[in-house]
């Protein structure tokens, strides 16, 4: 009798089991679909060895690419600033690898898979983008992760980068651990059956209280978080492919870092002293001492994003940069 009970308490459980993977996976398709509805590529999505590279390209002039940061995607741009800059460049913007409408490196997807893509790896796809769509030594603008790829833009490409402008970026190696959140969904456990959950069951509250934290201590732009498309980084591929991008990313920086003192291009850095998810004296204040021709803007008071709420020094660091390396 309690060999049979245990054994009918085995299949309820795996019963139970089974009804829940079922459900998670049946909801996190419904969200995955309901986002790809509402945010569909803004631009064009073009084939690089068999790996789709959505860029959007905006005005006319010198050329600027923009490159976002983590968890984020092209509108991230899109959202009232690009229209600040088409009027004396062509702005091109990418989506990185595994977030908005970009896919992963061979070898990266798969969601037992914790391999991620290097900034370096990045890079190397995206100017392989950049060549086919005729790019031509543009000024290169990385916010937040998407510094890290600025960076190794100019490493490999020295002598066909016109400049470097970094918004708020990561640079240089930190102090400490990430949060565990990346560290979780970025491994092979956590992106298997994590990410799932979360991709499903992740309310609007959170993801509403995530953007207010990334704009802190101001608050996040009216219609900014509807605009961006959360839906589209909460999708499985998307959530795995950017937890493990930044939870790789300390060794690449290391790297990398070692180089900067070669490079030649002018550098506009502007860095809110606030800003306390890529700090300024860890990453702003290091680099520009590493880089010869660097000129550092420290906004007082703001936060990560001073794209949206302080677009004009932005703006006017990328007006600098174009001047300095003589595209104006």
């Amino acid at each position: 009798m309690t060999l049979k009970k245990s054994g009918r308490s085995v299949l309820v459980l795996l019963t139970l089991i089974v009804v829940f993977i079922a459900a998670v996976q049946w909801r996190a398709n419904a969200r995955e679909a309901a986002a790809t509805a509402a945010y569909p590529p803004q631009g064009r999505v073009i084939d690089v060895d068999g790996t789709p590279v959505h860029v959007l390209t905006q005005g006319s002039g010198p050329d600027l690419v923009l490159l976002h940061g983590a968890s984020g995607n092209v509108r991230d741009w899109t959202f009232g600033f690009t229209d600040r800059l088409s009027d004396r460049h062509r702005v091109i913007m990418f989506d990185r690898p595994g977030l908005g409408w970009t896919g992963r490196l061979p070898g990266k997807a798969g969601a037992w898979n914790p391999a991620s893509e290097s900034p370096s790896e990045q890079a190397a796809l995206l100017q392989k983008a950049a060549g086919i769509i005729g790019i031509e030594r543009p000024i290169v603008v990385g916010h937040s992760f998407g510094g890290s790829v600025a960076m190794a833009w100019a490493v490999s490409q020295p002598d066909d980068t016109a400049a470097v402008v970094m918004v708020g970026a990561v640079s240089n190696p930190w102090p400490g651990e990430l949060g565990w959140t990346y560290t979780v969904n970025g491994s092979a456990w956590g992106g298997a059956l994590v990410v799932p959950v979360l991709s499903a069951f992740v309310p609007q509250s959170y993801i509403d209280g995530s953007v207010e934290s990334i704009f802190a201590p101001q608050p996040a732009p009216e219609g900014y978080a509807a605009h961006v498309g959360a839906g589209l980084v909460l999708r499985r591929e998307s959530l795995r492919a950017n937890a493990q991008q930044v939870n790789g990313l300390y060794p690449h920086i290391v790297k990398l870092s070692k180089k900067y003192q070669s490079l030649q291009m002018p550098f506009e850095i502007v860095h809110g002293d606030a800003d306390t998810i890529v700090p300024l004296s860890v990453h702003s204040e290091p680099l520009s001492r590493q880089v010869p021709r660097a000129n550092l803007t420290v906004l007082e008071g703001i936060g990560h994003m001073p794209q949206h709420v302080a677009p004009d020094a932005v703006e006017d660091a990328i007006d600098r940069a174009a001047a300095r390396a003589g595209l104006r």
